[in-house]
């Protein structure tokens, strides 16, 4: 008699087709799940409730983010955009892990950054926020040192564009760190299991942050140059 419990094919496709093509769909949707959460524009909504006299996109820097934010309605605006935004990599992370696992919690936070950087119809952030939020969802041992090192390196007077510069520093240890991590097996409690994911994932996101970073070089510049000229008139 044959085992009832063995799997049937499925419209002619054998049970690891469809396991494979049941996989690739999760996979879609924790990473379109975590596009979508990602552009939410939390920037935005804050200046709306701040009074709607405001636009980040043609104040300030520019920048729809929480530094932006900070400058233009206010610290205790900035302070919630930047949380809203952390929150937005973590909750990503954290659907894309219960739809598809933890390559699902990579592909869902790391969409989260796409998201945020380049969400559909206006100009979207630089996605440091964003990614923080995806460090606390899927590799939190790291973020001890991912805070030490960004504030370090900001703190030091002769970089110039520091913001930029301890970005790019901590993006360098953490991708460092997710391949040692992968490579030793080292623990990483609350995240996901440390694999080739881990690495990857955080070049990923690091890659766009970076891109968003050079793209804004020249409003930055034009800005900081604004500030100096009415502390120097």
């Amino acid at each position: 008699m044959a085992d009832d419990s063995t799997e049937r094919p499925v419209y002619g496709l054998s049970g690891s087709s469809v396991a494979a093509m049941r996989s690739r769909v999760r996979l879609f949707l924790a990473a379109t799940a975590g596009y979508a959460i990602g552009s939410f524009p939390s920037a935005d909504v804050a200046s709306r409730i701040a009074g709607g006299q405001f636009d980040l996109h043609a104040q300030g820097t520019g920048n729809p983010g929480g530094m932006n934010a900070s400058h233009v309605l206010g610290k205790k605006w900035g302070l919630a955009v930047t949380s809203s935004d952390v929150g937005k990599g973590f909750l990503a992370a954290r659907v894309g892990r219960h739809l598809a696992g933890d390559a699902g919690a990579h592909l869902g936070a790391t969409a989260s950054v796409i998201g945020h950087c380049h969400p559909p119809g206006r100009d979207g952030g630089k996605g440091v926020a964003t990614s923080i939020g995806q460090v606390i969802a899927t590799f939190p041992v790291y973020l001890p040192a991912d805070m030490v090192i960004g504030v370090a390196t900001s703190a030091i007077p002769w970089f110039k564009q520091r913001t930029r510069t301890a970005t790019s520093v901590a993006s360098i240890a953490w991708v460092g760190c997710g391949m040692l991590w992968w490579r030793r097996g080292l623990p990483n409690p609350g995240g996901v299991l440390p694999d080739a994911g881990l690495p990857l994932a955080a070049a990923a996101s690091s890659l766009i942050i970076a891109e968003r970073f050079r793209a804004e070089t020249h409003r930055v510049a034009a800005y900081n140059a604004s500030l100096e000229e009415d502390f120097n008139p």
